[in-house]
């Protein structure tokens, strides 16, 4: 068995580790995890967000999504609460409903941080969302059976879009319906 993991930097945020035999990766030192969220309105329509992410240098069109426990002397926030903490912020929306769908790997070559996706339902809107501190987020309003046309036109026009849009819609999917998940496209 080999020792810790040799940390190469830490920044702000993000600390750059490399393992005994040489495979480097980053960790968040702020937040315990990340949530993501599917909300779905009543009619059918699903929230999602657009900002600019300087890694990609573009517009991403994603679900909203933040961390947990990166607020300070809120560092054991359970998942469900960030959760909606930043359904709120970001969209404006509270929810009635909440079904945890999946927790999995971001990008697990890169680093050890995990996102659990939620599925809300029975939305009221409570702000005009968002974002905070000059995030500038642009909220969407896509029909369920609409948005992989949707998000492949944004893509069309140069943006990023999210993967974990189509695998949320999926589990949802299977949630809803009780039985074998189909996708709605």
């Amino acid at each position: 068995m080999s020792g810790p993991d040799e940390i190469l930097h830490r920044g702000r945020f993000l600390s750059y580790h490399r393992t005994a035999r040489g495979w480097e990766y980053v960790t968040r030192t702020n937040a315990k995890g990340c949530v993501a969220i599917l909300a779905e309105t009543d009619d059918q329509r699903i929230l999602l967000v657009e900002q600019h992410r300087p890694p990609v240098g573009r517009s991403v069109i994603e679900l909203p999504a933040g961390l947990a426990g990166d607020i300070p002397l809120q560092e054991e926030e359970p998942l469900v609460v960030a959760a909606k903490r930043e359904l709120k912020e970001e969209t404006g929306y509270e929810a009635k409903h909440w079904t945890t769908l999946l927790e999995g790997t971001s990008s697990a070559g890169m680093t050890d941080e995990l996102v659990t996706i939620f599925y809300a339902t029975g939305l009221t809107k409570m702000t005009e969302g968002g974002g905070v501190h000059g995030e500038d987020i642009r909220i969407h309003y896509v029909h369920r059976t609409d948005v992989v046309k949707w998000c492949r036109d944004r893509e069309a026009e140069g943006k990023r879009v999210d993967f974990k849009i189509f695998a949320a819609l999926y589990l949802a999917r299977s949630v809803s319906q009780g039985g074998e998940a189909r996708l709605w496209y």
